[in-house]
Formats: structure tokens, sequence, C-alpha cells
């Protein structure tokens, strides 16, 4: 019988990514972007560095969110309860 991959917990997967750039979401008009600083178990939560508070709205005719506006800040705790989205945002690769 094969060995069977268990998935990775979430903290395990924020871990890999600890040092990219990251977008939290909150709730469906607020979040926060920034380096995904370190994650913590107790507490359960994230630190973000270089953060910038950010506010996204949607429209009829564009209904996937988008950042509308930001406001610089620095380093931030967010506990894991209250977010309900993480993005990994990739740079864009260079064009030739």
């Amino acid at each position: 019988m094969p060995d069977q991959e268990l998935p990775l917990s979430i903290f395990h997967m924020l871990e890999r990514n600890v040092g990219k750039k990251v977008r939290i979401i909150l709730d469906p008009s607020y979040g926060f972007e920034g380096l995904l600083a370190a994650v913590t178990s107790e507490p359960a939560g994230v630190w973000l560095s270089e953060a910038e508070a950010i506010v996204l709205r949607s429209t009829m005719a564009q209904p996937i969110p988008q950042v509308a506006s930001r406001e610089e800040r620095s380093e931030i705790f967010l506990n894991l309860n209250s977010v309900q989205r993480i993005e990994v945002l990739h740079s864009p690769s260079p064009r030739r």
C-alpha cells in the first residue's frame, strides 16, 4: 500500500511564504498588503512588515475587487481568526 501524503497545516503553508509579499483580506472591502515576516501559532497570526492598509472596491462593471486606496503602516500583527483570505502576490516577470 503506497504512503499517502497528508496535507500541510495552514501554519506550514504560511511558513513556506515567509519573505514574500502577501495580501490579507479581513472583510470584503478592507485588508493589508506587506511582506510576510513571521507566523505564530499562539496566538494564531501573522506579522507583516512594510505593511499598507488597503481599501478594496468592486462595481457592477468590474466585480473582482480592486485596490482603491492605500495607507502606509510599518509592522502589524493580524490574528488569523479575523482573516477571510490570504493571497500570495507574485512580482510580474520582466518582458523581453
